[in-house]
């Protein structure tokens, strides 16, 4: 047995009482583990399950080809913000995003940090965080644009251009990235609320240029209207 802290992306019913999780660990990366039990009436340990809490497993391994199991689990941090429809929301549209883009992601502390960081801003009621963070993952995979005099950013090439070359990225919209991108402290960048659509439309626009086999998140409409 060993033992992982992890942040839980998402978690499927199994049977009539058991559960597959999708968790990304700080010391192994992406993975998938099996929890018995987990929905029987006694166990109160599913209120638990909520995406993105940080939780510490104790973990058995896998035999044969199967996946490995979870004896037990606790929470390591508590935040109080599920009930918060704002955060709720973001929290949910960024586990929908992460459970995607680090499917194939082994050990990463700067990821995982990172993901740390973005539910503290959340937990502030920093509802832009979501945005930002997605600029923080693009700079960790080391595919953010690269700065120059540019004032247009080229989505495809992942430079800045002197003639927009992409109906999202207008001016305004490029200023923001390079804002954020420069910024020594990325979540004090300033989005207005009138421009955060086109600017979340513009990242998705990114990541489908940047990350291989990038899906629309399923929960994009309910955030965008949620914050409309």
């Amino acid at each position: 047995m060993n033992s992982q802290n992890g942040f839980l992306l998402s978690f499927i019913k199994y049977g009539e009482n058991d559960a597959v999780l999708h968790c990304f660990t700080e010391d192994e990366g992406f993975q998938t583990y099996f929890v018995k039990g987990i929905y029987s009436k006694r166990n109160k340990k599913k209120a638990l399950l909520q995406p993105l809490t940080m939780l510490s497993f104790t973990i058995n391994p896998a035999r044969g080809n199967g996946i490995p199991s979870v004896s037990r689990f606790e929470l390591v941090k508590n935040y109080d913000m599920y009930m918060d429809i704002k955060a709720n929301t973001v929290i949910f549209f960024i586990s929908d995003f992460l459970n995607q883009v680090l499917r194939h992601e082994n050990k990463n502390p700067n990821l995982f940090f990172s993901i740390d960081e973005f539910v503290n801003e959340l937990a502030g009621k920093n509802y832009q965080c979501h945005l930002l963070f997605l600029i923080t993952v693009l700079k960790i995979q080391g595919v953010a644009p690269l700065i120059n005099d540019g004032q247009y950013l080229d989505p495809e090439t992942g430079t800045f251009s002197v003639s927009p070359s992409h109906q999202l990225f207008t001016e305004e919209i490029s200023a923001i990235w390079k804002t954020a991108i420069c910024s020594e402290n990325l979540y004090a960048t300033k989005i207005h609320p009138s421009l955060r659509k086109d600017f979340l439309d513009s990242l998705l626009v990114y990541y489908h240029y940047h990350i291989t086999d990038f899906k629309i998140p399923t929960s994009l409409e309910v955030i965008q209207q949620i914050f409309e």
